[in-house]
């Protein structure tokens, strides 16, 4: 498999298929974890399209000072950051448990059981997309797509140590929002 920086040399050097491979590598990953910064299938596919764009306009730019995927969901993100200030967030639970899926539901579930999973589910989607977006962004990054606190802390481009504070603070906002299903959890 050819490497990231052989594919952008490639595509600087005119080969514009060199390009589609990296879009092909990325867009899906930099998708699903844009559906959980965002909180919408729409602004993600959106994100997605103007990020690679951007870093197709700005290839002579990257450094390679970092992966190349660092550098895109940098460019994403602060795309969804120039977007979220020019408007009001809107948030929709369905369209959120629509982009991330429902759990699989085995056929000997209860309909009840089925149910109360469903709006567990809703509820802990509502909670993480009332969280402010630095809090929200590192808690997907770290919990969701698995990166380490270095990664995270190249891609948002702040120190590892705020890395931390600002997960260590999301799980207590998150825990916060969330008290009531955790209270239902031990009755």
């Amino acid at each position: 498999m050819v490497d990231d920086f052989q594919l952008i040399d490639d595509a600087l050097a005119g080969r514009p298929s060199a390009f589609g491979d990296l879009v092909l590598r990325y867009q899906d990953r930099l998708y699903n974890t844009l559906v959980h910064v965002t909180g919408s299938v729409e602004d993600a596919r959106d994100l997605v399209q103007e990020a690679f764009v951007q870093a197709l306009v700005k290839l002579n730019s990257f450094q390679r000072t970092s992966a190349f995927y660092t550098w895109l969901y940098r460019i994403a993100l602060n795309l969804a950051i120039s977007r979220r200030r020019r408007r009001k967030p809107t948030v929709s639970v369905d369209e959120i448990r629509h982009a991330s899926g429902d759990e699989p539901v085995g056929r000997l579930d209860a309909p009840a059981d089925r149910i109360e999973r469903q709006e567990r589910a809703e509820q802990v989607q509502a909670a993480l997309a009332r969280l402010s977006e630095e809090h929200r962004s590192v808690l997907v990054l770290r919990e969701i797509d698995g990166y380490c606190y270095e990664e995270i802390a190249e891609m948002l481009e702040v120190p590892v140590g705020t890395v931390r504070s600002r997960l260590h603070r999301a799980r207590l906002m998150l825990r916060d929002e969330l008290k009531e299903v955790l209270q239902e959890d031990f009755r």
